[in-house]
Parts: structure tokens; C-alpha cells; sequence
């Protein structure tokens, strides 16, 4: 045992990092490059429209949703924390949404007249 005297001196004691691994990291890589494919493929595939937008919004959603998760370990909190940054992401995903909807319908509204 140490003895209790001894004054704590930061120099002689250096916590030991914790490492998410090679394995992780590689892990994360590969799913946020097979959602980033997708968008490129829907991107290439589909006509600008709102249902590719929405599309977008929620890969982008999405990815951003697992990159805080796993780098900011998120998923190992409490379901109240997740739902307190769940809840609003909800929420500005669908005001996005009614904006690129009225946006559209203004347009039409202009072709109308």
C-alpha cells in the first residue's frame, strides 16, 4: 500500500487511455461509407424531387445520429439524454421538411396565376 503522506503529483501518475480499437473505428468507417454511397446512388438515380430531398435529409440525419452515438457515447447514456437529443432532431427535421413543402407549393402557386 502507498504511503498516505505522500503528496499526489501529476507527473508520476498518467490515467490510462481508453481505445475504441481498430476493429471499431474501422466499423464506423464502413457504414458511414455505405450511407454515403447511397446517397450518391440515389443522387445519380432519381429526378430532383421532394421524396429524394426528405431521402437526403434523413441519411444526413441518420449519419449524424451515429456519429455522435459513437464518438460522443451517446449509446451508452441514459434513454432520457438520447430522447432530449432525439426529440428536437425530430422536430427540425420536420419543420425542414414543411419548408421544402411550402417552398414547392409557393411555386406551383406562381404557375397557377
Amino acid at each position: 500500500m502507498e504511503d498516505p503522506e505522500r503528496e499526489y503529483d501529476p507527473t508520476q501518475y498518467v490515467p490510462e487511455a481508453h481505445s475504441h480499437g481498430k476493429k471499431e473505428v474501422w466499423k464506423v468507417f464502413f457504414v458511414l461509407l455505405f450511407l454515403t454511397l447511397i446517397d450518391i446512388a440515389i443522387y445519380f438515380i432519381f429526378k430532383p424531387s421532394t421524396p429524394r430531398h426528405l431521402t437526403f435529409i434523413a441519411l444526413g440525419v441518420l449519419k449524424g445520429f451515429y456519429i455522435v452515438a459513437v464518438f460522443m457515447h451517446l449509446k451508452y447514456e441514459i434513454k432520457n439524454l438520447i430522447l432530449t437529443i432525439l426529440l428536437p432532431l425530430i422536430l427540425v427535421a420536420y419543420l425542414i421538411a414543411l419548408v421544402i413543402h411550402e417552398g414547392g407549393a409557393l411555386e406551383f402557386s406562381n404557375y397557377i396565376q
